[in-house]
């Protein structure tokens, strides 16, 4: 298969939901123009334990199913300005729910099913959700949650809202928004709560508008991005309580008639095979995704896939390329964030992609993007910066969301200057390509020098004897901060200070003296989130014990200074 640039596939006429106002009138409008298509498909692999085989529905089908619901939710009295909790993994029943809440006017808040009880009674309590729908198996951690909110939170399985939905009181009457004021396309449609990876999750309000803005530009970008309306086949694991899922891969399809192939996490050993079995013509991916491909032996399937592209984020600069080469079609850089939703997303759809870089794509049209200093002040070009973006046009926010729930003040901050901003740094190349280097957040300043933790993460985890490795900081008296480690071995090696001396050694060739660890930690086991993002809070405050431990080696005189 050849890599190259393509352009998307025609009728034009398809690629935008001007039309529509709402995600289930997109649905509602792919339905009828393409009653037989599938519209879901979920494989073997992904239904064990709750289904009997791959599951198949069509647009005709899966609107039969909504409109059942749909009409349950609406004689129970759930319309704008309601929300529901939804735990119903990554499931078919979640779409169904998902659809039918929003076409009665409700807005859903998607619930990870990780989270375990402190973590839902925070989400039903602070969503001020008026109903939980979920498994049979959570219904009763669901239960207890309610109760510990202390408001009246009915919980109902998914299987049992077609029997009937306990009535639910006005949303004026429940101190909600007073949505059916506003038009259905700015209503709130989704509650996404962030993963928490630098504090407690904050509540961002998605409106129809955000939805459907998301669908047009995926459908519309481009280049590697190839669409054809009615036939794109898009592959996902990622959760749906994502934005990645939720609002990109599902709602391009929703909007354009395709087929949304829904995994329930990422399987290494049949992914190849469930690609080519579903007719995949696109596969999204997160950076882990890709190194643990590349690992697996070779196979019958790598090749028997129809995939045109792969969109994600985060892959190892080494691997891109072996990538490609291997399983014959390009991966396609991106950067997204919850906030910033269709007015802020860039991504490598083009040439230059800069293999082997962070590179993630040049400044769109659409968008406006400055690097800046502490002080908002514009950085020169090629130094490190704070990403801060606009929507072009007359509207700077077009496209984000609508704010933080009960947040006005964090809501205010991230917008100040009336720029967003992002907490990323970032760096812009001589031909405008942005480059990623580390979350702000994620900086160690050391002896005034400033060091990216993913930058040194990239560096250590080719190292053979690495498995996992996780960089934060530690207080250290003379420098402010030194750069700690947190490794997992791979069988065989052996947690002691030659180990240690090697990987810091392995560092000192490749990076600055400074960014190499003072202090290498084993055994330690890495704070990940569902997507398997590091939770970087919990690492920074797992680390500062660390150098006091047996299993954790003082590499600082390795350094020169």
């Amino acid at each position: 298969k050849k890599l190259g640039h393509s352009k998307t596939g025609p009728a034009a006429t398809e690629r935008s939901t001007r039309m529509t106002d709402t995600v289930f009138e997109a649905f509602a409008a792919s339905a009828k123009r393409h009653p037989g298509n599938e519209f879901l498909f979920i494989p073997e692999s992904a239904t064990a334990g709750w289904a009997n085989g791959r599951l198949v529905y069509t647009y005709a089908q899966a609107a039969a199913e909504i409109e059942t619901l749909r009409a349950r939710y609406a004689a129970a009295g759930i319309g704008p300005g309601h929300r529901v909790a939804i735990l119903l993994e990554n499931r078919d029943s979640f779409f169904f729910h998902w659809l039918a809440l929003n076409a009665a006017g409700a807005s859903i808040v998607p619930i990870n099913p990780d989270y375990r009880h402190e973590e839902i009674v925070y989400l039903l309590a602070h969503s001020e959700s008026v109903l939980a729908v979920t498994l049979p198996h959570r219904k009763a951690d669901l239960e207890r949650a309610a109760a510990a909110t202390g408001r009246p939170v009915p919980v109902v399985e998914a299987a049992t809202v077609a029997a009937g939905v306990p009535t639910v009181p006005p949303a004026s009457a429940a101190g909600l928004p007073p949505a059916a004021s506003l038009p259905p396309r700015q209503r709130e449609a989704g509650l996404l709560y962030t993963s928490g990876t630098t504090g407690r999750p904050k509540g961002c309000i998605l409106s129809n508008d955000y939805f459907l803005l998301l669908a047009d530009w995926y459908r519309n970008e481009g280049g590697y991005i190839r669409f054809e309306p009615g036939r794109t086949r898009i592959l996902t694991p990622l959760p749906m309580f994502h934005m990645n899922a939720l609002c990109c891969s599902s709602m391009a399809m929703i909007a354009s008639g395709g087929c949304i192939i829904q995994l329930d996490r990422f399987h290494p050993k049949s992914w190849w095979r469930d690609v080519a079995e579903s007719g995949a013509t696109i596969v999204h991916y997160l950076g882990v995704m890709p190194a643990i491909l590349l690992q697996l032996p070779d196979s019958e399937w790598d090749r028997k896939h129809a995939v045109v592209c792969g969109f994600g984020s985060n892959v190892e600069p080494e691997h891109h390329l072996a990538f490609e080469k291997r399983f014959g079609f390009p991966l396609v850089e991106g950067w997204a964030m919850t906030e910033g939703g269709a007015g802020s997303v860039i991504m490598c759809s083009t040439e230059p992609r800069h293999i082997g870089t962070r590179c993630f794509g040049r400044v769109p049209d659409r968008v406006k993007l400055r690097v800046v200093d502490d002080a908002d002040a514009d950085v020169a070009e090629g130094e490190p910066g704070e990403m801060i973006l606009q929507a072009a046009g007359p509207d700077p926010r077009r496209g984000f969301f609508s704010g933080y729930l009960k947040d006005a003040a964090a809501t205010a901050e991230g917008w100040r200057g009336g720029w967003w901003h992002t907490g990323d740094v970032v760096r812009r190349g001589p031909d405008g390509s942005m480059h990623f280097v580390d979350r702000k957040k994620n900086v160690i300043r050391r002896s005034g020098e400033n060091i990216a933790a993913l930058e040194v993460e990239g560096v250590l985890q080719r190292h053979p004897a690495i498995a996992q490795i996780g960089v934060t900081s530690v207080a250290d008296k003379v420098r402010g901060e030194e750069v700690i480690a947190c490794i997992t071995l791979k069988p065989g090696h052996a947690a002691d200070r030659a180990t240690a001396e090697s990987i810091v050694a392995w560092c000192l060739e490749r990076l600055a003296y400074y960014k190499a660890p003072g202090y290498v930690a084993f055994d330690a086991p890495l704070p990940l989130t569902p997507t398997l993002k590091i939770q970087r809070a919990d690492l920074k405050k797992m680390a500062e014990p660390l150098p006091a431990r047996e299993t954790t080696f003082d590499t600082r005189a390795m350094k020169k200074r």
